[in-house]
């Protein structure tokens, strides 16, 4: 009896011991599997820019018009790989490209910035860093020269992410920003859309904007960089919707909205109808879809612009870039200003819809 009770112990220790170390290499396997998902190569230094997206075609432009945006757009993206050639973080080649971006009025930002309804500008920008995910913003701002410099300040020199008008506009003069009279951003093609669009407003008996008008572009610029630490950094500076009212705030100076910046994954700053870029949560819903459905970057963007985007109403793009250099820049409207620079190219920009990337 003695013997039977230790052979069927014996089994059973057997059974228990096999039971475990399958488990435990079941564990060790996983964990490799996931270990090697989670590695992604590092690519080259690359910069990836946008000037906003909307109705934009050829026909409506002239080939001066045509040659000038494109200058500036790669003026932005020499400035940007510039910083980055040089060894300096993904942060500073974003600033870079930004602010040569909103001290141009070609754009819907800094210098150029669109008129509220009461005929002023106020602008928003954000900033967004891939590594520690720390990010800065301000909104509605109206003396600030450099609203992204702004942004960065508020995410460097201050436990907050986001400050606002007058109190933003106060903590930029003290940390030494330029500080500028109002009237540095006005410029004489911005107010006539104001006028144009209230024009409108009185025609209709109803409140417009100048997403409504069949030649509305918006004007939005951002940038997202790869430095050569593998670190990402994204940033977006906007003066908002011609003929915005009361405080008005869209996506852009919005963390997850129309900025962010995540190592694991990929930078994103996004351009266009912000009330519906907000409650999508576009630039956060890349990411996720990268982290959690395993989408590659080009596979998320796809899906968020040509089809949720699309579905939901909204309508504009934005750009974005992975850790590896690869490079998205979906919009579904018929242009966006844009373009990227990397170790394999001069600066490449784009404007139109047909115009092969």
């Amino acid at each position: 009896m003695k013997k039977t009770y230790q052979y069927y112990l014996a089994i059973l220790f057997f059974f228990v011991f096999t039971a475990c170390d399958s488990t435990t290499k079941d564990a060790t396997e996983e964990k490799e599997i996931k270990t090697e998902e989670k590695e992604v190569k590092q690519g080259p230094i690359s910069l990836v820019i946008h000037g906003g997206a909307g109705t934009i075609k050829r026909e409506n432009m002239t080939d001066e018009q045509d040659a000038e945006y494109r200058a500036k757009l790669s003026e932005a993206l020499e400035a940007g790989y510039a910083k980055l050639e040089s060894g300096a973080p993904a942060m500073d080649a974003v600033i870079a490209a930004i602010q040569i971006m909103e001290e141009s009025p070609l754009f819907n930002a800094g210098v150029g910035a669109v008129f509220t309804n009461e005929g002023k500008n106020e602008l928003d920008a954000a900033v967004m860093e891939g590594k520690t995910r720390n990010a800065g913003a301000v909104a509605g701002v109206s003396t600030i020269k450099s609203p992204i410099l702004a942004a960065l300040s508020v995410m460097e020199n201050s436990p907050h992410v986001m400050m606002s008008g007058k109190g933003a506009e106060q903590f930029a003069a003290e940390q030494g920003l330029e500080i500028v009279d109002p009237a540095y951003f006005f410029t004489q093609n911005r107010y006539d859309a104001l006028q144009r669009v209230k024009q409108r407003e009185e025609e209709d008996g109803r409140s417009a904007a100048l997403f409504e008008f069949p030649d509305s572009k918006f004007g939005t610029v951002g940038c997202v960089a790869l430095d050569k630490d593998g670190n990402i950094a994204a940033g977006t500076s906007t003066g908002g919707m011609t003929n915005k009212r009361y405080g008005r705030i869209g996506d852009a100076p919005i963390i997850a909205a129309g900025t962010y910046a995540d190592n694991e994954t990929c930078g994103v700053s996004a351009t266009g109808h912000g009330e519906y870029f907000i409650r999508a949560v576009v630039a956060y819903d890349v990411a996720a879809k990268m982290k959690y459905a395993g989408m590659s970057l080009e596979e998320a963007s796809n899906k968020i612009v040509y089809e949720e985007l699309v579905d939901f109403g909204g309508s504009g793009g934005f750009i974005a870039l992975d850790r590896a250099g690869n490079i998205s820049m979906p919009f579904n409207t018929s242009g966006m200003y844009r373009g990227y620079m990397n170790e394999k190219s001069s600066p490449k920009v784009f404007i139109y819809k047909d115009e092969k990337e």
